[in-house]
């Protein structure tokens, strides 16, 4: 189906959940689709996803130009698109994942969160007890419209003030040509309306994290890249971080992948959530990882949407 379409694209624009435009890429890639002769761009909603996951995409599909062939869109449906990724806001955020202090610096978390711009012409965001609050001029207008979702508002010097404290001099520093004129609008960052962490020894494991490590070029080849985070404990009552994961279609399970799965993600939390490094016993850090079918019932069933934590 996706080969019968794809000819008659004149301009190839690819818009939906991530998981699903991921989904559309490998689906099209195993028809035989060169998807590098259509040069498609990507346009994702709904789901906070990581910058490896965004190269990896750029890469299935041909693209060299991760800031201009993708943006993702902030919005809800009362309040329609509220905001969205610039090739300005992509390149901080790509800068920010490389270095995951600064993100926590600024944003207060171990997690990476949505970065978008949004026009206060149009939009008014505040924060309320931490989350957003949004006043609109809609068909219905919107008055300190409460969304829900934990996030924050930065100010554009305020941000570019900041990035100069961790050495940021240029839009060079983060990958931009100097030639590139920004638009000066203010930032919004979402994490997302339900707190979906699992404590672990005391920290807060974020399905952000583990993505990571899941979303390594080596790797991706035997996932689709859902997974299912849960703690378990023992027969003996010890407590462990078990994550099921689904394998692509085809591809069988096997110890030696999912031994190399646990390691990444492993190096993942480490190196992003100083809670997982500094409170878990290193001998408790390695996750139990179990590999399963393509589309399995007892953790990825077709036509649901997906939950990646379990309680």
């Amino acid at each position: 189906m996706v080969r019968e379409l794809a000819p008659h694209f004149e301009q190839t624009v690819l818009l939906g959940y991530p998981p699903f435009v991921k989904d559309v890429i490998d689906a099209g890639a195993a028809e035989g689709i060169d998807w590098s002769g259509h040069n498609p761009k990507l346009v994702f909603a709904g789901e906070v996803f990581s910058e490896e996951w965004r190269s990896l995409m750029g890469q299935r599909i041909g693209s060299d130009s991760p800031c201009f062939d993708s943006a993702s869109l902030y919005g809800t449906a009362d309040g329609g698109v509220l905001g969205n990724e610039t090739p300005l806001s992509i390149a901080v955020r790509r800068w920010l994942g490389a270095h995951p202090d600064a993100a926590r610096t600024l944003f207060g978390e171990s997690r990476l969160p949505t970065l978008v711009q949004y026009d206060p012409v149009r939009r008014f965001f505040e924060v309320h007890a931490g989350t957003l609050v949004i006043s609109a001029d809609n068909s219905v207008p919107l008055v300190r419209y409460h969304i829900a979702d934990k996030g924050g508002v930065l100010g554009f010097d305020e941000l570019w003030r900041f990035l100069q404290a961790q050495g940021v001099r240029s839009l060079s520093d983060l990958g931009l040509n100097e030639d590139f004129q920004p638009r000066h609008l203010p930032f919004v960052y979402v994490f997302g309306r339900a707190d979906f962490t699992v404590s672990y020894y005391g920290a807060n494991i974020y399905p952000e994290n583990v993505a990571v490590g899941l979303e390594q070029l080596e790797i991706m080849q035997w996932l689709t890249g859902k997974f299912v985070l849960e703690t378990a404990e023992t027969e003996q009552g010890d407590s462990y971080l078990h994550i099921a994961v689904e394998l692509l279609p085809g591809v069988e399970p096997d110890e030696g992948i999912a031994s190399v799965i646990a390691e990444s993600i492993r190096a993942q939390l480490i190196r992003l959530n100083s809670e997982f490094a500094n409170y878990t016993p290193p001998e408790r850090q390695l996750p139990r990882i179990t590999l399963h079918p393509f589309a399995s019932p007892a953790y990825f069933p077709a036509g649901v949407k997906h939950r990646y934590t379990r309680r």
